[in-house]
């Protein structure tokens, strides 16, 4: 029972804690930079630092990109379809009115 789990042990590499500075990572920095100026200090932003690592993050305009053109081909493949039913499916549909459209009749 339980999937045959048993036998497959995977060592889990836990990273050293010394290698997250906040020394180097400009968001940070200005974060620090702008408590100092209130008289305020943060004893935990180094559990953040791991967020700003470069394996992790690419900056604030690049993260942003991501998440623009994460779905980016889904929306074109909804454009797509939209634009072949419009084309062909409610096209065939308008030629059941009659052809005399747009003719006049006086």
């Amino acid at each position: 029972m339980g999937g045959g789990h048993h036998d497959h042990h995977t060592e889990m590499k836990i990273p050293d804690w010394r290698q997250y500075k906040v020394e180097g990572i400009k968001e940070l920095e200005f974060l620090q930079k702008q408590l100092a100026a209130r008289g305020l200090k943060d004893p935990w932003i180094r559990n953040e630092v791991w967020r700003y690592h470069p394996s992790h993050y690419s900056g604030p305009h690049k993260g942003l990109a991501k998440a623009f053109f994460r779905s980016f081909h889904w929306a074109f493949l909804a454009f797509a379809i939209t634009v072949a039913v419009d084309k062909y499916v409610l096209k065939k549909e308008d030629g059941h009115h009659g052809s005399d459209h747009g003719k006049d009749h006086h």
